[in-house]
Formats: structure tokens, C-alpha cells, sequence
């Protein structure tokens, strides 16, 4: 069985795509350092790649990166650091160079085991307001499918008309009654199964059984999620007060603690504060849907305003979720038209990022532009998720950006008077909405505008980031502080480009191969131009740099596109350096005559960088196969 050196578990409310964002970045950083790693993701269809015993025996410590409960009685004994699933996200190599080397990280001792001090115990588990939101999210993310199952079915039956469950009415249809009642049913278990859930991260399996029945008062007696959020923390807090009152009984009773003690004491004192309590919450649950509703009417600006910004805000976080709960709970109370700008404001952000690609391509990598189109069928599917690396890109504009589009399609939703009865499935449930086509069409406004801002600021940020040429020694290279170019290297260099152990004698020789070579590939239509090029440019300034690496690069109208060519050779040649050493290994640009200079210069300064790390340049000379030396560079 594999060791792993750090073992990590991500997860989030929804489970569909934080967890998994979380998870490969952790991978990615860990395989930077040449760490091994497992994680064991908490996602909607359950735990995957769980941990056995003897890895977690053997790991040097554990990463929780968790907006949900993850059972860490598990890990008694084991050095621990629990943080939230956007921190896995956005600082992977902090949190994996904390549990290698910070002294500090305190060794985690669950219930019955020596206890680390309050300080390492208040680090280890996160801040009292993350373990309230990592709670109440085991709760949502319990309740969610049964919500989606329940609207969606719900809203199918509306097919036969809006009254064809009622069977006094004349549109009445067995099938639809049918589709409505279990919809229903499904829709009713909200705020039970929340109720539990919450209860259930703070006092396990005592807290579940105490959490549903007092989560069925709740639910009885009208108090809407808001009962459900409370009775779920109510439930969960008597359950580790009995647990606390009764620790002091012998072992032999636990049978009859957690099967008769807990259960009764638990359900009667949580239930009957529930029942007495049902009466305030009650009303204000009431007075807010109605002030929800009021503001449907009078205020559908100011709505789609608020509305648009929480979505837009943190993208799945706790703000989106705030939203998006009151818009499943008045679902539940059949006002489909809240959820119609709560879905707008969500399927905006994705397809802005595609429009964005669309709109400036140059300003974005290969990779950004690959998963921008990839967000076009996201967005399309109410996951926002996918626009989030787009927002920690530049969040100080363009998470604004984003809200600016979320809010103009769930401003033009309300305003219109959409209605939409499910409360997930983007345009899937199209079918069910009662204006489907101008529905789409404000959020695909929305998402025009916050592309084109998006678009914009990162033209901006590319120009600013642009490579700056300055002379150093006998070689141009781009100025240190670039950030980032607006050319991938991934894009002129493919496994056929690059040549293993060349047999060569000279410098000269070596440039009349990279000449024939570029012949060879279909790069150039004349190799004696192309080798005249290279001579030239090595007749004005060397481009010798150090370490045995040059990078000789040839512009001519025979070129027909960009191209980089890399030989590793198989003995070094002479050649005019920084260092005085031979060169060993050639890395070689192409450049079509028609280009201005910027190309080249930014496919140059990419280069350069690289060249930069020793770590990099080791690696080089290690790789044995193109396949190897393509991953390098791509």
C-alpha cells in the first residue's frame, strides 16, 4: 500500500465544485515539492479516495480544507491544520509548507484523549464562526438534492397547467398530482433534514435523532429554514450537554446512554424549547417572506440589485448561499419568482468569463481561454463555480465586474416578472420557466456586460504586465518584473520539435541543423535563409547565454509561423557565453517577418524566466524524453 507524507480532505456545501478545486490545487502544490499526497474529497455523491488506517498511521500530518463536517476523531494523534475549502483553493503551498515545517501546528486529541491546550485547540479548528458556517453547511448540503428533486418535480407537474394537481380543477391530470405529491413530500423534508444535519456536526449521531423531531416541529409549526437553521444548532448543543451531564456513568451503560437516555432527554428538552419557541420565529419568518414578496413589486431594482451582488459575491461561498436558501425557501411557499433572479445572478458569471475569452483572447492563456469556453456549459448548468479562478485572478475589479452583470439580469428578471419553479438545472429547466426566451436573454445581457468589463481589465493588466526589453550582457531578455505574457509557450512547441542527443561539432553546424530542421517541420520554406538569419544574429550579439544553454533565434519571410525549437546535444560545443562554458542544449525561436517584435519578445521573455531557476534548468538536463521537456515548458 502507498505512504502518503500528507493526507488532505476537501469539501464543500454543494460538493460539486470547490471540493474539487480544492483538491487539485493541493495535488498541484504537493507535486511541486515532490510531496506525496492523498485527498479525500467530501463531494455530492460522498466521500471518495477515504482514507485507510494505516494511511493515516503513516502520514506526517493532515490538511483539512472543509466547509462541511469531516469526521476528525479519526485523526487522534496526528499533527492537524482545519481550514476552509477556499483556502484549499486559493493557498495550497502555505498550508502544505505549515504541516511539513511550522513547529507550531498543534497534534490534534478527539474526545477522550489528552486535550491540546485552548490556543492549539482554537487553531486546529478554525475560529468559533467557521465551525457555526462548517455546521450549518453539513446541513445545506444534506438538503440540496432533496430541494432540487422536490422543485424540479414540482415544477414538472405545472406542465398540465397550475392548478392540474387539484382535482376540483379542470386541468387535472393524475400524472400531475402524482408528480406534486411527491414533490411535495420531497420539498417538506427541508427544513427537517437541515435541522439535522446541523445537529449532526456538532453532536453526531445523538444530535441526528434529536435534530429530526425537532426539526419536524419546526417544520409543523411554520417556522420556515429559519427554524430548521435554529432548531439544528438547538438540537446539536443539547446533545453535547448530555453528553457532558452523563459522562461520569460506567462504561457498561454507553449502550443505554446513546439508545434510551440521550434520545428521550435530548428530544424532550430540545422539542419542547422548539415548541414554545415556534411562535416568534414563526412570525418572523412571515414578516420576511412578505417583506421579500413586497419588494417584488415595489422595489424589483433595489431587489435585483441586492440579489445580483450577494451571488456575485463569493461565487458558492456564504453569501451566495444566504441568497440562494431564500430562494429555495420561498419555493417551498410557492413563489417561484425570488428564484428567477437568484438563478439569473448565479448563471451570469460563468458565461461572462466565455464572453470575455471571445472578446480579447490575446489577453488571456491558452489555459484561461480553454476553461472559459468550458464555462459556457457550466453557467448554462446553474454552476457558478467555474468563474471563480477568472475572480481570484484580479478580485478587486473583477469580482465587481461580475456584480455588475449578475445584477442587471436579476434586475431585468424581476422587473419582467419571470418565474422559475425549480430551483437548480440553469437552462435545463428552461421548459418550466413561464418566459423562457426572455429569460435567457437578460442573463446573456448580464453577461455581456461583465465580460466586456472583464475583457477590458485584462487587456489593461496585460499591458501593464507587458515585457519591457532591456539589454543584458549580449542577449535581450524581458525585464524580471514582468508577470505574465500574453504567449504560452505551449502554443509554438510540440514533442516534434524538439531533437535528442544531436550529433554536431560546432556552433555553426548546430544552426545549419536547426535550419534543415525548421525545413524538416514545414516551419520554413527555405533553409538557407533561415540559416543566414541565425549567423547574422549571432554576428551582432551572441545568444550564448550560461549554465551550456543558448537560445539563437532566426526571423525571416521563409518562416511561415512562430515556432521554438529545443536539441539536446550530444557533446557540448564552443560558443561565446556569459560563463565561458560550452553549450549543451539549444533552445531556438522562429519568427515570421510580418511579426512587429512583441511576439517574440514575450515567447523570449518566458523563456528567459524559466531560465532563471536553477531547479528548472536541473530538471532540464534531467529529462530524458521529449515528453519530459514538453511538460517543462508547457
Amino acid at each position: 500500500m502507498a505512504k502518503y507524507e500528507i493526507i488532505a480532505a476537501t469539501g464543500c456545501p454543494t460538493g460539486i465544485a470547490h471540493t474539487y478545486m480544492a483538491q487539485e490545487a493541493l495535488e498541484e502544490a504537493a507535486k511541486k515539492r515532490g510531496i506525496s499526497i492523498k485527498v479525500e474529497t467530501h463531494g455530492q455523491s460522498g466521500v471518495e479516495h477515504a482514507f485507510s488506517q494505516s494511511e493515516i498511521d503513516q502520514a506526517k500530518g493532515v490538511i483539512i480544507a472543509a466547509d462541511k463536517d469531516v469526521d476528525i476523531d479519526r485523526f487522534d494523534g496526528k499533527r492537524l491544520i482545519n481550514v476552509s475549502v477556499t483556502k484549499g483553493m486559493k493557498e495550497p503551498d502555505e498550508l502544505i509548507e505549515k504541516i511539513l515545517n511550522d513547529k507550531n501546528v498543534p497534534v490534534y486529541h478527539s474526545a477522550g484523549g489528552s486535550k491540546a491546550s485552548s490556543s492549539e485547540e482554537a487553531e486546529l479548528t478554525g475560529s468559533f464562526w467557521h465551525k457555526l458556517y462548517v455546521y450549518l453547511m453539513n446541513g445545506v448540503s444534506h438538503m440540496l438534492p432533496l430541494v432540487v428533486a422536490g422543485g424540479v418535480l414540482t415544477a414538472v407537474s405545472f406542465f398540465w397547467g397550475i392548478n392540474s394537481a387539484d382535482p376540483k380543477s379542470a386541468q387535472y391530470n393524475a400524472v400531475a398530482a402524482l408528480l406534486n405529491i411527491i414533490g411535495g413530500f420531497a420539498m417538506n423534508l427541508m427544513v427537517p433534514v437541515l435541522c439535522a444535519y446541523i445537529a449532526e456536526a456538532i453532536g453526531k449521531r445523538t444530535g441526528l435523532i434529536i435534530g429530526f423531531v425537532t426539526g419536524m416541529i419546526a417544520y409543523t409549526n411554520g417556522t420556515g429554514f429559519l427554524g430548521g437553521i435554529v432548531g439544528g444548532f438547538l438540537a446539536g448543543y443539547v446533545a453535547v450537554l448530555l453528553t457532558k451531564l452523563f459522562k461520569s456513568l460506567p462504561k457498561s451503560l454507553d449502550g443505554l446512554k446513546s439508545i434510551f437516555i440521550f434520545p428521550v432527554l435530548g428530544v424532550l428538552i430540545s422539542g419542547t424549547i422548539m415548541w414554545y419557541g415556534s411562535v416568534p420565529m414563526k412570525d418572523l419568518n412571515t414578516g420576511m417572506m412578505a417583506f421579500l414578496k413586497s419588494m417584488e413589486n415595489s422595489s424589483p431594482i433595489l431587489l435585483g440589485l441586492i440579489v445580483g451582488i450577494m451571488c456575485a459575491a463569493d461565487m458558492g461561498g456564504p453569501i451566495n448561499k444566504a441568497a440562494y436558501l431564500t430562494g429555495t425557501a420561498l419555493l417551498a411557499q410557492g413563489n417561484y419568482f425570488f428564484m428567477a433572479g437568484v438563478s439569473a445572478a448565479c448563471i451570469a458569471p460563468p458565461l461572462a468569463t466565455g464572453f470575455a475569452v471571445l472578446f480579447n483572447k490575446k489577453a488571456y492563456t491558452s489555459k484561461e481561454r480553454s476553461a472559459g469556453y468550458v464555462n459556457f456549459l457550466l453557467g448554462s448548468t446553474h454552476i457558478t463555480e467555474g468563474a471563480i479562478p477568472f475572480a481570484a485572478k484580479n478580485p478587486l475589479l473583477n469580482i465587481p465586474s461580475f456584480m455588475v452583470g449578475s445584477a442587471i439580469a436579476a434586475i431585468l428578471s424581476y422587473v419582467t416578472k419571470i418565474s422559475v419553479p425549480a430551483p437548480h438545472g440553469g437552462f435545463i429547466v428552461l421548459p418550466l420557466v413561464n418566459k423562457p426566451f426572455l429569460w435567457v436573454l437578460w442573463i446573456v445581457i448580464g453577461a455581456l456586460v461583465s465580460g466586456f468589463l472583464l475583457s477590458i481589465i485584462a487587456g489593461r493588466q496585460n499591458q501593464k504586465n507587458s515585457v519591457v526589453v532591456t539589454p543584458v550582457g549580449n542577449v535581450e531578455v524581458g525585464n524580471e518584473e514582468t508577470e505574465t505574457s500574453n504567449n504560452d509557450l505551449g502554443e509554438i512547441l510540440n514533442k516534434n520539435n524538439i531533437a535528442l542527443n544531436v550529433e554536431v561539432s560546432s556552433r555553426d553546424e548546430l544552426l545549419q541543423y536547426l535550419s534543415d530542421f525548421s525545413e524538416k517541420l514545414g516551419y520554413s520554406t527555405d533553409s538557407k535563409a533561415v540559416y543566414k538569419k541565425y549567423l547574422a544574429r549571432e554576428a551582432e550579439n551572441s545568444t550564448g547565454m550560461e549554465k551550456g544553454i543558448a537560445i539563437p533565434h532566426a526571423q525571416d519571410k521563409s518562416i511561415k509561423g512562430s515556432a521554438m525549437l529545443i536539441a539536446k546535444l550530444a557533446k557540448p560545443v564552443e560558443w561565446k557565453t556569459f560563463d565561458n562554458q560550452p553549450v549543451d542544449i539549444v533552445i531556438s525561436f522562429l519568427i515570421p517577418d510580418e511579426d512587429n517584435g512583441s511576439n517574440h519578445l514575450e515567447y523570449l521573455s518566458s523563456t528567459s524566466k524559466l531560465l532563471m531557476h536553477d531547479e528548472f534548468i536541473e530538471s532540464l538536463r534531467k529529462a530524458q524524453t521529449k515528453e519530459e521537456i514538453l511538460k517543462l515548458f508547457k
